[in-house]
């Protein structure tokens, strides 16, 4: 019978059996329901003695892993004494013991069985980058229960986030409790989406040993509260490449259960935008953000998109229709990085002077670094309340492009260096320029930022950047990009569920977490 709860485990590679067990103490307390003690990594073990050690003074139970160099691991010695530290590993009292396929396939059949002391026997198999259909995992699946053991587990090389969707099958069709996911960066959402499949373990790292792919202990616990996932979770992600700066899944999945909404959010890293909507097309994938680079390039692959997206040319929000399943792209940047920019000159007693102009932005150089997807939304937004637009990018014909469409000026990305603003103008930068980790780089030159009025910068990591602080520095107005965040959020929010984003709630969360 399969079982339904989820474990988190936290896997263990300490050099030394005191070490171990000091980890072993630590993960238990960032929230681990179990250990995974990698017997590989001591040095110098000694099988007898150490696993004594170990299981006398564990606080919680423990996955017994004795890896040999071929399948990822330490061990280079003979397999027979590996099979004894195993079988010694049972007969100590360890709560789960791991043997690879190759290995139990050899055994003796009076000691496959032989599964006494109450230990649980996993059998696993590594997919070592082999892009195979479900079909022939579904093989070596029965493969593995051919064997008799009480848990499977499956580990896949992910070389894209399409080919986790074949995990989330399997899971959900075994009959045998099942452990499955893919390894890597791309393999993110098969830890966090396992238990809405019914995957029995999933693996975070304990703090300070993080690892690609591998969510921390306490985010599964605190950010996804994975114990809350069920098969009814609905899933909205955040399509982008790179994904791992995102601060999404902590604003968006307690604002998530604060309205007592049955979904989680979650980190996509998406290589392929065609390849991932044909592969995610069912209605368990409901919403989605969407990131650089593609909020451009999405736009194609929305089956409607608002008029507003489209004036833009980009998408920020994917809405999967429930009457028909079609793809709604909107944009909500437009309005979250104006408003915040209005906001901050109102706040300041920054206005025209007229009543019949209504912006404080209305006649004002409007200095924009970066004219892809934020940088359109920020352009389109500043020419609807009335400023001049200056371009500049990178890929100048795109600066041409969008110039032209708003009939303003586009400039070469290098000359904003040396670029001498109007007195009063407002510099927008929406290009990745000074976010984490690459924090020491401005678009600007210092000298000029103090001719700026107002500095928005659309990177949010860190909150205030160095060129916020410079700007700042030379006596201009700032706009951090995590109240264009927030903002963005909230609409997305709205869209996500169909309801009212607990607006306050998700301040408080920006203002404590960000």
């Amino acid at each position: 019978m399969k079982l339904t709860s989820t474990m988190i485990c936290a896997p263990l590679t300490a050099q030394s059996v005191e070490q171990m067990v000091s980890d072993m103490r630590k993960a238990k307390a960032q929230g681990a329901d179990l250990v995974e003690i990698r017997l590989d990594c001591i040095e110098n073990f000694l099988p007898h003695k150490d696993l004594e050690i170990i299981l006398r003074n564990k606080p919680l139970p423990v996955l017994i892993v004795f890896r040999p160099k071929r399948d990822g691991g330490l061990y280079e010695s003979d397999e027979h004494t590996r099979f004894e530290t195993l079988n010694l590993a049972k007969e100590l009292g360890a709560d789960y013991v791991d043997f690879e396929l190759k290995l139990a396939s050899v055994l003796p059949g009076e000691q496959k069985m032989n599964h006494h002391c109450g230990s649980k026997i996993i059998v696993s198999y590594h997919v070592n980058g082999e892009n195979l259909p479900k079909e022939d995992l579904g093989n070596i699946v029965a493969r593995i229960q051919a064997t008799g053991p009480d848990i499977i587990r499956l580990v896949i090389d992910a070389a894209d986030i399409t080919e986790i969707a074949r995990v989330f099958h399997l899971l959900s069709c075994s009959q045998v409790p099942l452990i499955a996911y893919c390894v890597g960066e791309r393999g993110l959402i098969s830890q966090i989406l396992s238990p809405k499949f019914g995957g029995f373990i999933v693996y975070g790292s304990m703090d300070g040993n993080s690892l690609p792919g591998l969510p921390t202990l306490d985010s599964l616990r605190k950010a996804y509260k994975v114990d809350c996932i069920n098969g009814d979770t609905i899933v909205f992600g955040l399509i982008s490449k790179p994904v791992s700066h995102s601060k999404g899944p902590i604003l968006h999945n307690p604002a998530l259960r604060h309205v007592k909404f049955n979904g989680i959010y979650v980190p996509m890293f998406v290589d392929d935008l065609k390849k991932f909507f044909n592969v995610y097309s069912s209605q368990d994938f409901a919403g989605f953000s969407v990131g650089i680079p593609y909020k451009e390039a999405v736009v194609d692959f929305c089956d409607e998109v608002h008029p507003l997206a489209q004036s833009i040319g980009a998408v920020n929000t994917i809405i999967r229709r429930p009457s028909d399943g079609k793809l709604i792209g909107y944009n909500t940047d437009c309005e979250a990085s104006i408003t915040a920019i209005e906001d901050a000159l109102i706040e300041e007693g920054c206005t025209n002077g007229e009543a019949s102009f209504n912006s404080p932005l209305h006649g004002k150089l409007f200095v924009l670094a970066g004219a892809g997807g934020a940088g359109r939304a920020l352009a389109f937004g500043a020419k609807s309340r009335g400023a001049r637009i200056v371009v500049f990018d990178i890929d100048f014909d795109r600066a041409k492009c969008l110039a032209c469409a708003l009939k303003g000026e586009a400039r070469p990305f290098e000359e904003l260096v040396n670029f001498q603003p109007e007195k009063g103008a407002i510099l927008a930068n929406a290009t990745p320029l000074g976010m984490h980790p690459n924090t020491d780089r401005i678009p600007v030159s210092e000298a000029t930022l103090g001719d700026y009025q107002i500095v928005f910068d659309s990177v949010y990591t860190p909150r205030k950047t160095r060129l916020l602080k410079e700007a700042e520095a030379a006596g201009a107005i700032t706009v951090s990009g995590v109240e264009m965040f927030l903002r963005q959020a909230i609409g997305q929010f709205n869209l996500f569920t169909g309801g009212q984003a607990p607006e306050e709630f998700m301040r408080q969360i920006v203002f404590d977490k960000f």
